[in-house]
């Protein structure tokens, strides 16, 4: 691995047995444009990443994280490495404020393994990043999320 990765914390938010995901902008320059992935971001220096992770997902959807998140694992691709959290989502959907992307919803275990998932907002069908489907598919293999 090499030590040029770019850090980025990502929340696996979790509800009911469903899972919070942000539809991202469709804006070509950003990664994975247009698809269903993680809230989360780029890990700043000084912070560590679970300070991203707080920072992050209060600033993309209003979100005070009132559990303490786990840490499910690092997943790295050639240019970032995903430090991934869980936690639970204590509030409903309607009180959180998407405040980054184009959509949010919460998917099910079976919307995780179509790969893809209507927007309302878009009016179309979008699909899953593969990276995060990848996580989620692993998360719920491991009984992540089923326990609250």
């Amino acid at each position: 691995m090499s030590d040029s990765l770019i850090p980025v914390s990502v929340a696996i938010l979790y509800q009911d047995g469903r899972f919070l995901m942000q539809l991202r902008d469709n804006i070509p320059t950003i990664l994975y444009p247009g698809f269903w992935a993680f809230f989360g971001g780029h890990v700043e220096p000084g912070e560590t990443p679970l300070e991203a992770l707080k920072r992050e997902v209060e600033e993309e959807i209003g979100y005070t994280l009132s559990v303490e998140p786990i840490k499910f694992g690092c997943y790295h691709d050639n240019r970032v490495i995903r430090h991934v959290y869980s936690a639970p989502l204590t509030v409903s959907i309607d009180q959180l404020v998407l405040q980054e992307g184009w959509d949010m919803s919460l998917l099910a275990p079976q919307d995780i393994e179509q790969g893809h998932f209507y927007s309302s907002k878009a009016n179309q069908v979008r699909p899953l990043s593969p990276m995060h489907r990848a996580i989620l598919q692993e998360f719920v293999a491991s009984d992540g999320g089923m326990k609250d």
